[in-house]
């Protein structure tokens, strides 16, 4: 017999419990670190608010119902054109085709994606029925026109007009 003591050599290529520990603490603490950078990105980047003054534009929610349903009494009808040139006119006329004269038409008119662009006018009534007003030229592109129809004595609106529109050069 031999004196010479054996020697096990261990050659483990298997899985034991500190590699498996290592592999979920590495897949886990990958899953917190990248949710939590999107949770950060979208934080820093988005402050939630659709509108300016939420709470005071729900409580005018239904005035503002009551007034579209007291706009589509009247069945007016609204044509409107704009010009590259700048030219912006709008005829309005009541439910039997007769102009509707007399009253005052603000109109803003912008790009949709950015205020940069905006401009305010006040149309003057060139022709029965007939508003107009000029400013400097439009570029090409999508624009969006809000006008507000009021009596000349002022008061609440009577009609509001919202038209998106693409001016070709």
């Amino acid at each position: 017999m031999s004196s010479e003591p054996k020697t096990a050599t261990a050659t483990t290529h298997g899985l034991d419990g500190r590699r498996v520990l290592m592999m979920l603490v590495g897949f886990f603490g990958t899953v917190f670190a990248v949710n939590f950078y999107f949770a950060y990105a979208s934080i820093s980047t988005n402050t939630g608010l659709v509108a300016e003054e939420p709470y005071v534009k729900g409580l005018g929610y239904n005035k503002r119902i009551a007034a579209s349903d007291r706009q589509a009494g009247l069945h007016w009808t609204a044509d409107l054109g704009v010009t590259t040139a700048g030219a912006v006119d709008l005829m309005l006329r009541d439910a039997a085709g007769e102009p509707v004269r007399g009253r005052v038409v603000a109109l803003n008119i912008g790009r949709p994606a950015t205020e940069r662009f905006d401009r305010a006018l006040v149309l003057a009534e060139a022709y029965p029925g007939i508003y107009s007003a000029a400013t400097s030229g439009l570029e090409p592109g999508n624009w969006v026109v809000d006008a507000e129809v009021r009596s000349a004595r002022g008061g609440e609106t009577e009609f509001r007009l919202r038209r998106r529109l693409w001016l070709k050069q």
